[in-house]
């Protein structure tokens, strides 16, 4: 039986786990919180105990019987915290066939609106994704050195169910900041399941980088608008970026630093996917019926 184990079995995991599981894989899924190792559980997975600062023997076991280890536990200052801990238990383990590691398309830092692809350079600014771009090098160096097929997704702006600007729209937190010439680029969760589901059963034949993202770049404005327009609302008024960036936090702001436009192709040339929701729109307009 396939194993796929997720080290830190989040929001985008939670999404791919069901269509595996429904493929006949075994789901090990850790967590750091009891309510969330307690909700694992609940879905029907295997649920582990992995906090980060130390090393854990629930989750050595299980790395010993996985096939695939998709990894999103965040990287801290000391590094990748499941190369740090359980670097040799990796290195042992016997079934080991692919590694995955969900990244972001911080690394390539701020292009100024230009188009990039998984062939640019990466140049991160944040200090967050310094820590991503070290983390895939050392998951590379890993993969590398023992054999192993790696495939490094660096997801856009997530959003789905719960996490969107609907949501924000009913619960009067939506802001329409207004900075001229700004784009981002977004992911669906379920296109983001459908790439990574894509990349596991191409596995050796498709190693390597992956830009997870839709179409269309655009406007963040001009998103909070048209979810307005499906809730039947008025748009919230626009806001200055001189004015908004006052009031917001500095993770916030370093978002709205960094301007780029990115290309999805790789994902349909080498793993053969079709978004489900190319643009916000079609996404948008499918949560809209939830």
């Amino acid at each position: 039986m396939s194993v796929l184990l997720a080290i830190g079995l989040g929001y985008s995991a939670k999404t791919l786990a069901p269509r595996m599981k429904r493929q006949g894989w075994r789901i090990i899924g850790s967590a750091r919180r009891r309510e969330e190792l307690e909700a694992i559980t609940a879905s029907g997975y295997e649920a582990i105990p992995f906090y980060g600062d130390a090393p854990s023997p629930e989750l050595a076991a299980a790395i010993a019987e996985a096939t695939h280890v998709l990894i999103s536990a965040p990287p801290g200052t000391e590094g990748d915290p499941v190369l740090r801990h359980h670097n040799n238990d990796l290195t042992r383990a016997p079934g080991l066939v692919w590694l995955g590691y969900l990244s972001t398309i911080g690394v390539y830092g701020d292009r100024g609106g230009e188009w990039v692809d998984e062939t640019t350079s990466p140049a991160p600014t944040s200090e967050r994704s310094h820590m991503r771009l070290a983390a895939e090098q050392a998951w590379h160096n890993f993969a590398e050195a023992h054999r192993i097929t790696l495939q490094i997704f660096r997801l856009a702006g997530i959003y789905g169910p719960g996490r969107n600007a609907l949501e924000k729209l009913r619960q009067g937190r939506e802001r329409r900041i207004l900075k001229p010439d700004q784009v981002f680029n977004r992911i669906h969760v379920e296109d983001i399941a459908s790439v990574v589901e894509a990349g596991i059963h191409a596995g050796h034949a498709a190693p390597g980088v992956f830009n997870v993202t839709d179409d269309e770049p655009a406007p963040p404005q001009d998103v909070s608008a048209f979810a307005a327009e499906l809730l039947g609302q008025a748009p919230p008024p626009l806001i200055p970026w001189d004015e908004a960036r006052k009031s917001m936090s500095p993770m916030a702001q370093s978002f709205y630093a960094e301007n780029k436009r990115i290309r999805n192709a790789r994902i349909k040339q080498m793993l053969g996917v079709a978004l489900q929701f190319p643009t916000y729109r079609e996404g948008l307009r499918d949560l809209a019926r939830l």
